[in-house]
Order: C-alpha cells, then structure tokens, then sequence
C-alpha cells in the first residue's frame, strides 16, 4: 500500500506540472483562463451582454469548449478544408459569413456526423427537412452527406426562416428546433426576441454554441492555439464525372478503373450508401487527375461487366 500511494502521489505530482507546462509557441499555459470580447454581433446582430443572463449563458458555452482543446484543434484543421466552399456559397447568395458556424455547432465539421435523432450529415438534415429541400434518400445515396447539395440546401432553408422571422437569431433557433416551435412560442409568450424566448434546452444553447466557435475560431492565438500551417488539412482535389451506367456496377470496379479503390472513393463520395450503384445516370467525385484514365479504363470495363 505504502509503495501504491507514493505512485499515485507522484502521478498527480506529474499532471500538476503538466497542467502548467507553456504551450508551444503560445506564450500561455493549459491552466490560462480566457475569455470572450465584452461586445459581440452573430450576423451583425448585437448580442445582449449587458443582461447578466445572457452573458452566463455565453459564459457556459465559451468555457465548455475553450477548454476542449483536442475538439477546437480538429475544427480549426477541418475549417481549412471545407470554409472556403461554405464562405463562397455564402457570399454568392449574399448570405451572413457567420453562418459557417452554424455548421461548426451542428456537426464538429464532420461529414458522416449522425444524431441519435437521424439527422446526418454537415448541415444535420433530419429526412423529412432534406426530402423537403431536395436531398435524395434512397437505399444507395443519401445527399445529405453531400457537402454541396447539402451546403446549398442549409443556404435556402435558413434564408426561407430569415424571410419568415425577419431575425438571424430567430431563424436559427427554428433552424434547430423547427420553424412551427418558433412560431408557436413567439405567439404564445408574446417576444420576438431570441434571447427573451423560453425555448427548448438545446435551442436555448444553440446560438450561444454558435457564437462560442465564431469566437474562438476568428482568433484562435488569443485563445493558446496556434496550428501550424503544415498541420491543416487540405482541400481535397477531385473531378466530377457523370456515368451512364446500363446496370447496376460495384463501386470497387469504379474506383480501379480510375486507379484507386473503394475506400478513397466512398471518402470522396460519403452520400454513396453500400457498395454498388444502380442502373442509371450518377455523378461522382473520383481523384484529380484521374478523369482521363477513366473515360479510357471505362470504356473496356462496361464492356467486360456482367
């Protein structure tokens, strides 16, 4: 026993050390406390800090993930790879860039994200809401995977709330807990004021998770993490390809065709549920560089295929 306590002594001993080790580059330490800017807009709308109410709420939201710093690492190394897609959808449809953050609150930025509601995907459609905006669900695609479909559909969805509340906050609350909840609160408590709203628990969070990944994201130094350039992950270069396919053909087959393999091309291509495709016509993502290969593979291949 004697022996086990001077092990467990010299174990905290360690993590106490650790837990004020600098953190390279960054001139702070793990045990630095951080906070937020005293004056913050989501859409250029003014969030009430004054109201200590809503600055606790802010508070929880900020320090809860702050302090998760594996989790603000990976989106600040996934931000490289997929913002410059939201940012110009966003800007070609006159959009808030603010919104990007949305998609930060509802998935961490991770395409195969899936909630134990069934809402999937960046943008996390539920299949009623993505049929509704035209997100295919069949049993060998699911376009809410899809990154574009799925961005473009997000864009019409929270612009049709935007027409409807007049308010970014409010059209993303009903982004979270539907548009007939919002309407139904507004009416019954009588405000059409996000922050003055009793909401569900998750809807009242929601905005505030938002912000918190805006904040932390537009100025990650200030917050002890400083990423490396080399260390984000890049933009993934494919080429879209449309085959006509006259039955149903393994994605393995596809994938060597172009010289890669089944894995690589369902990572390009998440919407692609199962292993084969149908008879039909299909767009697809395959490598950069590897479009020519195909159109020459290809062509033997459909021939050969039973």
């Amino acid at each position: 026993m004697p022996v086990m306590k001077t092990a467990i002594k010299k174990i905290y001993l360690i993590l106490g050390l650790v837990a004020v080790v600098p953190l390279l580059g960054t001139g702070q330490s793990l045990a630095s406390y951080y906070t937020f800017p005293s004056a913050l807009t989501i859409c250029d709308e003014l969030v009430p800090l004054w109201d200590h109410r809503i600055w606790e709420r802010m508070d929880r939201e900020f320090m809860l993930n702050v302090y998760d710093r594996g989790q603000i690492y990976l989106w600040l190394k996934r931000s490289t790879r997929y913002f410059p897609h939201i940012e110009a959808r966003l800007k070609e449809k006159g959009m808030p860039d603010d919104l990007k953050y949305l998609m930060v609150a509802e998935s961490s930025l991770r395409p195969q994200a899936l909630s134990n509601k069934g809402a999937a995907g960046f943008w996390q459609f539920i299949e009623k809401t993505g049929k509704r905006f035209n997100l295919q669900k069949k049993p060998h695609i699911d376009e809410r995977l899809d990154l574009t479909k799925s961005t473009d559909a997000a864009i019409s969805y929270l612009k049709l709330l935007y027409d409807q509340f007049g308010k970014w906050t409010l059209a993303m609350a009903a982004y979270n807990c539907g548009e007939e909840r919002v309407k139904e609160e507004i009416s019954q408590q009588g405000e059409n004021d996000y922050y003055r709203l009793a909401l569900p628990q998750e809807t009242e969070r929601y905005i505030f998770r938002i912000l918190a990944a805006k904040v932390i994201l537009s100025d990650p130094k200030r917050y002890g993490f400083d990423l490396p350039e080399q260390e984000s992950y890049s933009i993934i270069e494919t080429h879209l390809v449309v085959l006509q396919l006259p039955y149903p053909v393994a994605l393995r087959d596809i994938a060597k065709a172009c010289g890669s393999f089944f894995k690589e091309l369902k990572e390009l291509n998440p919407e692609i549920q199962g292993h084969t495709l149908p008879a039909g016509v299909h767009q697809i993502k395959i490598p950069a560089g590897k479009k020519i290969l195909l159109e020459k593979q290809y062509k033997d291949f459909i021939k050969t295929t039973p």
